[in-house]
């Protein structure tokens, strides 16, 4: 009942480990296949190592966290070790970056073969070392990248966009036209900060992070929602996701898949099970077969 498949790779649930979350090893990507997610996203590497920002790098705010890593990474090379760990319980998503088309074709073609999946992550607005959401923001910077990726690859390519722009559906439109194969809406919004009432500083030391959590489900609906109606391609929801009604509302929205972040800090690992136990028990007593009736329900209205 809960199987379900995107870009013709089969999952068992519609659930997967977002980028960043306990995905900078094998150990713990495996944990998470065994837990119960359907696919799990490694944390976002890149061609060289990258040490990120110094801490604090994370600070809790009400309806999720601020975040400002910087994308630290071990690079590609020692990544790959990491990769070659993989138990193969579930599909297997490498998310990457790089400060151009060039950087990221290098590192998806290094990991072609290695993963069903690659995720380019073109929109974190708070990395260091050269990748920003100026590349997320700009169309033809967004679809070069696409292309550059999907000359050198035959592994899927998923583009995760961010949602600080004008307009998600022009960046969204563009990234099709280049050719991905999927679009994961949306990546951590903001930048925003959090000030330590005693130093009277910021707390975090980059100052500014994204924000991520419950706090940004609605408008993470509303650009799946609204890129549904403008693509073909298959739409992978994230942001906020913390129970199986969270699921089914991005699911409504257009989404065929979703990814988990904040809800494996709040619940544990032990999330993945109980939002299939309560999809299930809700497409039972709603009468829905599989996962694809469900999937941009809410545009039939």
């Amino acid at each position: 009942m809960l199987e379900t498949e995107i870009c013709k790779i089969k999952m068992k649930n519609p659930t997967m480990l977002a980028a960043g979350i306990m995905g900078s090893t094998a150990a713990s990507l495996n944990w998470a296949a065994r837990s119960g997610a359907g696919a799990v996203v490694t944390k976002s590497f890149s061609m060289e190592p990258n040490p990120g920002y110094a801490n604090p790098t994370t600070v809790e705010v009400t309806g999720g966290f601020i975040n400002a890593i910087g994308l630290s990474n071990p690079g590609v090379e020692l990544f790959k070790t990491e990769l070659e760990k993989l138990e193969g319980l579930v599909p297997a998503v490498a998310s990457i970056y790089g400060a151009s088309p060039e950087e990221f074709q290098n590192v998806a073609s290094q990991i072609e073969g290695m993963v069903d999946m690659i995720e380019l992550n073109v929109s974190c607005p708070h990395a260091s070392g050269g990748c920003g959401a100026s590349i997320g923001q700009d169309p033809d910077a967004t679809g070069q990248i696409v292309e550059a990726v999907k000359q050198s690859v035959k592994t899927p390519v998923v583009v995760k966009l961010t949602p600080n722009v004008t307009d998600i559906v022009e960046i969204a439109e563009a990234t099709q036209k280049a050719g991905c194969d999927a679009i994961t809406l949306i990546n951590s919004v903001g930048p925003g900060m959090r000030i330590d009432l005693e130093t009277a500083q910021p707390i975090l030391h980059n100052k500014f992070g994204g924000l991520s959590g419950p706090a940004i489900k609605p408008i993470a609906l509303r650009c799946v929602y609204d890129v549904y109606e403008a693509v073909k391609v298959p739409i992978i929801g994230v942001g906020g996701i913390r129970d199986y009604k969270d699921v089914v509302e991005f699911l409504y929205a257009g989404a065929s898949s979703v990814q988990l972040g904040t809800a494996v800090y709040y619940e544990g690992m032990d999330v993945f099970e109980k939002i299939c136990t309560g999809l299930e028990n809700f497409m039972n007593r709603k009468g829905y077969d599989n996962v694809s009736e469900m999937v941009g329900k809410v545009h039939e209205i």
